[in-house]
């Protein structure tokens, strides 16, 4: 199935692949995937695509309702993790108990959280990279110029701001699907 997904993202979509194009997968088994701009339910087979065509095993969380009957078994088979939701948790320190728990895990997120546009990005993803001592690996989902870029692994310091500067800036004119919502 390598092969349709590389003639739907290359042939068809006319998509390419910049930066880190293995997602450092010989070298980092466990990481934090943060996806932006999310504006679109595309952007989920975008990364399904992508993911295939580079050989790298991602996971994701989603809300647990989604892992019932029909769609859990596809869900899981394609890295879905299912996460309780109700008020009360930690769910920083739950999802950083699912690296412990893996030999290779690589969460997928979108930092705003929503397809919706955003003023400022959740800080969950951050927190749970910090959490379960791992690094953040960001990749674009650029519409407007048809590419997934991806960064180099990226271990979060103690300087939060400054952290967000940096990740913020490698999204700088990325253009989702819906730029409204960019």
């Amino acid at each position: 199935m390598r092969w349709l997904a590389r003639v739907i993202y290359f042939k068809i979509w006319g998509w390419k692949i910049t930066g880190n194009t293995n997602f450092s997968k010989d070298t980092v088994k466990k990481a934090v995937i943060i996806a932006a701009p999310h504006t679109s339910w595309y952007d989920f087979i975008n990364g399904i695509l992508l993911r295939k065509i580079v050989n790298v095993k991602t996971n994701f969380v989603a809300k647990k309702e989604l892992f019932k009957w029909p769609f859990g078994y596809y869900f899981r088979a394609v890295g879905g993790a299912a996460l309780d939701r109700t008020s009360g948790q930690n769910k920083v320190e739950a999802i950083a108990k699912l690296f412990e728990d893996k030999e290779e895990f690589r969460l997928t997120l979108a930092p705003e959280g929503t397809r919706k546009k955003v003023d400022h990005w959740k800080t969950g993803f951050y927190y749970i990279a910090k959490t379960a001592n791992v690094p953040i690996i960001m990749f674009t989902l650029d519409f407007k110029n048809k590419q997934n870029h991806i960064s180099e692994p990226f271990y979060p310091t103690d300087d939060v701001e400054a952290d967000f500067a940096f990740m913020k800036a490698f999204y700088k004119d990325v253009e989702g699907k819906k730029p409204e919502f960019s």
